[in-house]
């Protein structure tokens, strides 16, 4: 039942090149850090990783990014990241943008064991009827391009039909986890971590304090141990914040 390993780079010794990974976080709150700083160092590459964001040039997945390790992405936000907008349209990068809560239940309907569902978010754009680009092509011209998907009517209403998502790995970062893999977030950092932790089949958590088997408050466990197989202790990683706004007040 002790879940424990010793550094992150262990926790990530199974992840090998070509893997799927759902990471938790939204924009750099809540980040797996040191799990993608293991990553890193080991060199696996041909990435493709499922997140709200991906990071930005120089912090979280945008590290991966940067060294050409991340060969597809699924998420909803990568407006921070100029590295990004380089790969996709030189066409180094495969991307499916989603509607951010349609990206959030995609997560939660493969943690759930529910294959697909329907949801009227993107009905009558493309993302329903296809022609999103996918990748582009070393000219600037559309290489792949999104399928159109299922619609049907419920109740007088069109209904798109998204899949689940379901990844090889989840890569979550939380406030406190016991030896068992019970995990608990804080406030904001709760975001897409319980539903990338859910979506993983092998589920890695760093967590910042490490309680013994008992010692969390079972009302407030966020994503039971039984969905986490392995528990790095990351005490002391750096937290940043994506884009700091001050504002500036006239002397009185």
């Amino acid at each position: 039942m002790d879940k424990v390993v010793a550094s992150a780079a262990d926790a990530v010794a199974g992840v090998g090149d070509g893997a799927s990974l759902a990471v938790g976080g939204f924009g750099l709150c809540g980040i797996p850090t040191a799990l993608i700083k293991a990553l890193l160092t080991a060199g696996v590459t041909d990435l493709e990783t499922v997140s709200n964001n991906c990071g930005i040039d120089d912090w979280g997945l945008g590290l991966l990014l940067r060294a050409g390790r991340i060969r597809r992405t699924t998420g909803s936000y990568v407006g921070e990241n100029k590295e990004f907008e380089r790969r996709f349209l030189s066409g180094e990068l495969e991307v499916e943008l989603v509607p951010q809560g349609t990206l959030a239940e995609r997560l939660r309907a493969g943690g759930a064991g529910i294959p697909a569902f329907y949801t009227p978010a993107g009905v009558g754009t493309q993302v329903a009827d296809g022609g999103l680009p996918l990748r582009y092509d070393s000219a600037g011209g559309v290489a792949l391009a999104s399928l159109a998907k299922e619609t049907r009517i419920f109740d007088g209403a069109a209904y798109v039909l998204e899949r689940a998502i379901v990844c090889d790995f989840g890569l979550v970062q939380a406030w406190k986890g016991d030896r068992h893999g019970n995990l608990v977030y804080r406030q904001s950092a709760a975001n897409f971590n319980p539903l990338c932790a859910a979506a993983g089949r092998i589920t890695i958590a760093e967590v910042e304090e490490l309680v013994e088997p008992g010692e969390l408050d079972p009302s407030c466990v966020h994503t039971p141990g039984i969905f986490v197989q392995h528990v790095v202790h990351a005490p002391e990683v750096a937290k940043r914040i994506e884009k700091r706004t001050v504002s500036t007040r006239a002397s009185i």
